[in-house]
Order: structure tokens, then C-alpha cells, then sequence
């Protein structure tokens, strides 16, 4: 080692500490005062090669107890911190967030622990809303989220419920299908009949006399996944049950809509059974028509089943799934991959799942960039329900996929001819977004002032400063 020695003033003051010595002792200890023991903690004096083998011979300190183990990770999670574009206006050089992790390890990590705790109350703030006439803002108390929240921390697969839907979904094929199971298995007929007859109801179980109804303006697909996920109800209810008290959910209305959404979860996996759709999927490359083709199903309940692919050891494509309808209300979310999608408040208006309705029914590509430079492939398409005769009201709504970059290649849709440019810049939310030159944007973003325009207007909604 060279005479001038290294820099290492916060590991040394840690030793000392963890020694419980004052720097008095250990200055007696090494032989040199405390006044340069003092220098040395505060980066104001080398330490030195022979410092550092009196320091191995007084306390048995190993060499690699001062090596930088953590530096380069601890470097790198800085600057992906220093690369939030809070931080844009503030010309960081790399040297510097070195120099900090280096001299002052400390400071990185508080750094650290409060931009977490700063991007955690962005997205509550967020997820916040209104109520009532006064100015009071809280968090609601809200079923819908409870089961978005259970089904995201299983990423939406649950391979106990999988397992039961193949076991029967090779039954339902051994006696010809649905309706023939349902008669040989449940001694039940089944009968579609017009909607005024149905007064209102998609489905219903006549036990009394032996009768499963349909409304027959469904159309096939929606008619044989409804015939499933009754199906689950009678075969593994219990199943189903089990699985929904793992959410612990606070209401009876959360406990419902998560048994709910199990059940169409089961639904999906008797009429697409996981290993049989899971090996379509790789030779169809995700092609959503086609898949849908192949087992019968819509292009909404295809792209929904896509997103349970998740099963240990015969893991898919993680994709994040969304349903809006043309004013931008979420009615369905998924987010079994790691796209981050505010809970309340309008999406980005330059995503283009809002632009689809304007090209109904054709599969739209686009290439996405967050603030921080994530990417992501999106795959969107308008979808209808309701309908089925004239006079009927339809309901129009636009689904998406979304997946990482990296797993872009796998998919079909990346070939895409009408693809073409870079990614589109957009954000989670606008008050999460700090693109500045946005001119699609309609809220301010969280800590950031806009300027004045009495000498000045930008071109977008509002200026801020640069400085």
C-alpha cells in the first residue's frame, strides 16, 4: 500500500464504537495521539499501511473488515436513486455518489431509507381520494382493493385450485363437455332461456327442479365459462373456501368478491387447464386470437388467463393485466408482473390501452418508458359484453397486457409491422410523473412549484423550475 494510505474515516469510527473505546484509547493503543485519531474519522487524514497493521495487531481485525463489500451495491442502488426525476435539476456526477458512499456510508443509507419512504407515500398519496364536501382526504376502506391486494401477492396463480380444475376439466372431456357432465355427474339439465326470462341473471341453479340456467343472449364463450365456474362451485367449493381465508379479508363483501373472483379463477383454469394452455402459449407465442380460438374462449378471458401463469417450475411470461372503460375507471387489475399502476386516479393518457376505442377490435403494440428508465411492451385491445340481440346495451371496454422488455421478444406481437420509434415516455400517475415538458399532463406533480407565467408560458400545462 502506498505511504498515503486510504480513506476510511466512518468504517474506522465504526470499529471504534463497536470497540467501545474512546478515541483517547485507541489513540494510546496505536501509539499515535487522538487529536489524528480524530483526523482520520473525519476523512481529514489517511490511514495509513502501517496504522492499518497496528490496528490488526491491537484488535485482531482482519484486512477484508475494511474492504468495500458493500460499496458497489450500495454505489449502484444510490445512483438508481439519484436517477428519480425529483432529482433531475441536480447535476449528481457519478465521482460524487462514489465519494459519498465511500466517505460517508451513514448518509447513503438514510439516503436510501428515506427515498423508499418518500416513493411509499407518493403512491399513497396517489391512491387518495375525496370524500365528502369538506377537505378531508383518507383512504378508503375498500373491498375491491382487499382482493386486488390478495390476488397481487400470489400473483394471481394458485396451483392447489389448478390442479383441481385439470383433475376435472379431463372428466368434462371424458363425457363429451359441459352440459353432458352436468347431467351425467349432477343430474342437471341445461337451459338457456330469453333475458326477460332470466330477469336479469347470466346464470342460475334451479336445484328444485334440477335446472341450470342461461341466459341465451350470451354468446359461447361467456355461456361455457359460465357453465365452469358453476361447475367449481359444485366440484371444490371447499377448495375455494380455503384458499379465500388465506386474505383474511375485514368485510363480508371483500370475503365475497375474493370467493368470486376464485371462482372465475377455477372457471378459467377447467376451460384453459394450466398445462395444456401453458404449451400453447410458447408454440402460439402468446398470439391472444389464436389462443382464444383454440380453447373457445374470449380475447378478455384468454388475456385474464395469461396472467395466472405462475406456477413454481413452469413459470410463463409475468404479465400485468388492466380492463378501463372510455373514461378511464379501472374495472379489473391485475398485477402479477412488476408494472407499477396507481390504485386511484387516471392513468397516463399517452398509454394507448385509453387511445384503443377509437380502432375497435384491433390489437394495438406499444413500447413504454417510466421516469426511471424501465420499459415495458403493452399489448392492448377494445372488448365488449352485454349485447346479443337488437336493443340490447353492450358495454365497450379496452384490456391491456404489459410485460417487462426483457420478455418482450417472446411474444408474437413484438414483430409487429406498425410498430415502429422508441418507447413512449409516460408515467404512473400525473402526480407521480416529473416529465416537465408533458404537455398531456393534468396534474401537478407531488413537490414540485410551477413558475409563474406573467412574463412567461410554457407550452405545457404548467412550467416548473429548473433550479
Amino acid at each position: 500500500m502506498e505511504k498515503q494510505g486510504v480513506y476510511l474515516g466512518p468504517r474506522l469510527r465504526r470499529l471504534r464504537r463497536d470497540l467501545g473505546l474512546t478515541q483517547a484509547n485507541m489513540a494510546a493503543d496505536l501509539e499515535i495521539s487522538p487529536s489524528y485519531i480524530a483526523l482520520m474519522e473525519r476523512n481529514q487524514r489517511p490511514v495509513t499501511a502501517e496504522t492499518l497493521l497496528k490496528l490488526a495487531r491491537a484488535y485482531k481485525v482482519d484486512f477484508s473488515d475494511f474492504a468495500d463489500e458493500t460499496g458497489p451495491d450500495l454505489i449502484a442502488r444510490l445512483q438508481t436513486v439519484m436517477r428519480d426525476p425529483i432529482f433531475a435539476d441536480i447535476d449528481i456526477l457519478p465521482l460524487e455518489i462514489a465519494d459519498v458512499v465511500h466517505s460517508f456510508p451513514g448518509v447513503a443509507e438514510a439516503m436510501l431509507r428515506l427515498h423508499t419512504a418518500y416513493r411509499e407515500e407518493q403512491f399513497a398519496l396517489a391512491d387518495r381520494r375525496q370524500e365528502g364536501s369538506g377537505n378531508s382526504v383518507e383512504i378508503l376502506s375498500d373491498p375491491v382493493a382487499a382482493v386486488r391486494s390478495f390476488l397481487s401477492a400470489r400473483r394471481n396463480c394458485f396451483p392447489v385450485l389448478d390442479a383441481a380444475a385439470e383433475r376435472l376439466a379431463a372428466k368434462v372431456a371424458e363425457a363429451g363437455g359441459l352440459v353432458s357432465y352436468f347431467k351425467q355427474r349432477h343430474q342437471l339439465r341445461v337451459r338457456r332461456l330469453p333475458a326477460d326470462v332470466m330477469t336479469g341473471s347470466r346464470r342460475r341453479l334451479d336445484w328444485h327442479r334440477k335446472d341450470l340456467l342461461l341466459d341465451d343472449s350470451l354468446d359461447t364463450a361467456s355461456q361455457n365459462f359460465q357453465l365452469a365456474q358453476q361447475l367449481a362451485y359444485l366440484e371444490f367449493d371447499q377448495d375455494i373456501r380455503n384458499a379465500t381465508q388465506e386474505g383474511n379479508f375485514e368485510s363480508e363483501s371483500a370475503r365475497r368478491l375474493g370467493h368470486r373472483a376464485l371462482g372465475a379463477y377455477c372457471a378459467a383454469a377447467i376451460i384453459m387447464p394450466y398445462a395444456a394452455f401453458a404449451k400453447a402459449v410458447e408454440a402460439r407465442r402468446y398470439d391472444i386470437e389464436a389462443l382464444s380460438r383454440q380453447f373457445g374462449t374470449s380475447f378478455e378471458q384468454t388475456a385474464h388467463r395469461l396472467t395466472t401463469l405462475q406456477k413454481p417450475g413452469q413459470e410463463r411470461v409475468p404479465f400485468f393485466f388492466i380492463r378501463v372503460d372510455p373514461a378511464g375507471n379501472v374495472s379489473k387489475r391485475l398485477n402479477t408482473g412488476t408494472f407499477p399502476f396507481a390504485r386511484h386516479g387516471g392513468g397516463c393518457p399517452l398509454w394507448k390501452v385509453h387511445q384503443v376505442f377509437r380502432t375497435p377490435r384491433k390489437v394495438v403494440t406499444q413500447w413504454l418508458e417510466l421516469p426511471d428508465g424501465q420499459r415495458f411492451f403493452s399489448i392492448a385491445r377494445t372488448v365488449n359484453s352485454g349485447g346479443g340481440g337488437f336493443g340490447v346495451p353492450s358495454v365497450e371496454r379496452a384490456v391491456a397486457l404489459v410485460c417487462e422488455a426483457q420478455h418482450a421478444e417472446r411474444l408474437i406481437y413484438c414483430n409487429d409491422p406498425d410498430r415502429a420509434g422508441g418507447p413512449t415516455p409516460i408515467g404512473i400517475t400525473c402526480r407521480l410523473c416529473h416529465r416537465t415538458e408533458c404537455t398531456s399532463r393534468s396534474e401537478l406533480p407531488i413537490g414540485r412549484q410551477i413558475l409563474p407565467d406573467e412574463y412567461r408560458r410554457t407550452e405545457a400545462p404548467f412550467g416548473f423550475s429548473d433550479s
